[in-house]
């Protein structure tokens, strides 16, 4: 190696460099190496990583990776870099992958299918593919990124007509530990680690395409409203018929928020409701429009506007719990209380106020299961089978403005969790083993909610893609398969 590379780059970068990929490394000296941290979402991912590595093509991901492997050197991979806790998706003393010029989407007329890069968010996807008439089940959210949110399972506005998202994944190109480039499909030679993709998390390689069948696209209706809490009541009740019911309109879906959000005046319930075949008022959503409201927005309208109504503003410390219970009124009502109580504790602790809060309640009808099996008949490892019935996810949330804030507030968010679950233990059926990986902290059993089955395909598939446990001995984010208790 070059002398001035020694003088310049950092001992842990020189595997890169003697691979080719000098012109790749970004360094902290660099102005794009900060834009990169800043672009991050949230506070919490903002690391300082030795260096940042940027592919611009799967053949440099995987130099990349020999590179790393053969130097023992720990890393990160950033796709979309909207994961939100800490060292899932950045490190402080390794080097971050950084997969953010691997974001294009490309649409396949032949077979209206669409290959997506990971590191391109959703709400750029539909942009492209609308030009073609053409949508995916994708996310929810705009600024969410697309590796992350797939390999995690992936809720979307179509979950209750196509499954999840992953269910509509039909082909992952994946760059393994030694370096190889293989694609990963249904009944392929890797129809194993095409299943574990589906919601096993970055356990086997770095996935950087992924191929998704495409659904036509078109109009919606939707939107959202704001309530008084004293609506509150009325409309978890109303989320609660809505789970029941659901099978009967699997084209409109809906979430339930109860948060402490100053841009919408402090505390409030949000109604979150759309019909994806652009049904204005359909029927099973006439219980929640019915509630009063302080405003709302409902309209014909298109996904690409919808999604910017869930995003939540950068540059927060942002804490994450989940939990998966019954679709029982009394235990989200439970959540609502706990809620407005951990507000109210907030409030007294942050003197500036700046800060927000939510527990969001979404439907999981037995009909996702379904729909998940109808669209993908090789299945996935979400370990969904095991809900006994309609459930609730419930994912409660803090956005802070300090570090010292985040761990003052984390038991608060995680203590908001333990008691609902307490709550709801005392009722028959009422907590559900499920927990959804893109909603969960870093402390919960994610891969254990999936189910021993399930367990042991992530472990089987991680051992035989993966020989020398690269992915799990020097890429610390993410949920672990080698972390699990025996």
């Amino acid at each position: 190696m070059a002398i001035i590379d020694s003088l310049h780059y950092p001992s842990q970068a020189e595997p890169l460099i003697e691979n080719g990929l000098k012109s790749r490394i970004l360094l902290p000296t660099d102005d794009a190496y900060a834009d990169r941290i800043d672009s991050y979402w949230c506070n919490n991912a903002k690391l300082q990583p030795i260096c940042i590595i940027q592919p611009h093509s799967a053949n440099e991901v995987s130099k990349a990776v020999v590179a790393l492997a053969k130097a023992n050197q720990p890393f990160a991979v950033r796709g979309g870099g909207h994961t939100n806790w800490a060292g899932s998706n950045n490190i402080t003393n390794g080097i971050t992958v950084d997969l953010g010029l691997l974001n294009s989407t490309k649409y396949n007329d032949a077979n209206r299918t669409a290959h997506l890069e990971p590191g391109a968010k959703w709400i750029d996807v539909y942009a492209e593919l609308e030009k073609h008439g053409r949508t995916v089940a994708g996310g929810r959210e705009a600024e969410v990124g697309v590796g992350g949110f797939l390999l995690g399972g992936g809720n979307t506005f179509y979950t209750s007509r196509f499954g999840w998202a992953c269910d509509n994944v039909i082909a992952y190109e994946v760059v393994l530990a030694d370096g190889s480039i293989i694609t990963a499909e249904a009944g392929g030679e890797h129809a194993d680690l095409f299943r574990v993709l589906k919601g096993g998390g970055n356990n086997f390689g770095i996935v950087t395409r992924f191929t998704m069948q495409t659904i036509r696209s078109g109009p919606i209706w939707g939107g959202l409203a704001l309530h008084q809490l004293d609506a509150v009541p009325a409309g978890v009740k109303a989320l609660v018929d809505f789970t029941t019911n659901h099978a009967r309109d699997p084209c409109s879906n809906m979430q339930f928020v109860v948060g402490h959000q100053p841009r919408f005046g402090g505390d409030v319930g949000i109604t979150i409701a759309n019909n994806m075949a652009a049904v204005e008022k359909p029927p099973l959503l006439q219980n929640v429009l019915a509630l009063p409201d302080i405003m709302n927005n409902y309209k014909k309208t298109t996904v690409q506007e919808v999604i910017r109504y869930s995003s939540l503003p950068p540059n927060y410390y942002n804490i994450w719990f989940t939990l998966t219970t019954k679709n029982d009124v009394s235990i989200l009502l439970k959540a609502v209380e706990l809620h407005n109580q951990m507000a109210k504790e907030l409030q007294a602790g942050i003197p500036d106020q700046d800060f927000t809060s939510h527990v969001s309640l979404q439907p999981l009808p037995r009909l996702f299961v379904q729909q998940s099996h109808a669209t993908n008949s090789s299945g996935n490892v979400l370990g969904l089978e095991q809900n006994t019935g309609d459930a609730i996810l419930i994912q409660a949330s803090a956005s802070v403005r300090t570090a010292e804030l985040e761990a003052w507030a984390r038991p608060k968010v995680r203590a908001l969790v333990d008691k609902v679950r307490t709550f709801a233990n005392d009722i028959e059926g009422g907590v559900m083993p499920w927990l959804y990986l893109n909603y969960a902290h870093s402390s919960q059993e994610v891969l254990q909610s999936y189910g021993p089955e399930n367990v042991h395909r992530i472990q089987e598939a991680a051992s035989k893609y993966d020989r020398t446990g690269v992915f799990q001995r020097l890429c610390p984010g993410g949920f672990k398969i080698s972390t699990l208790r025996s």
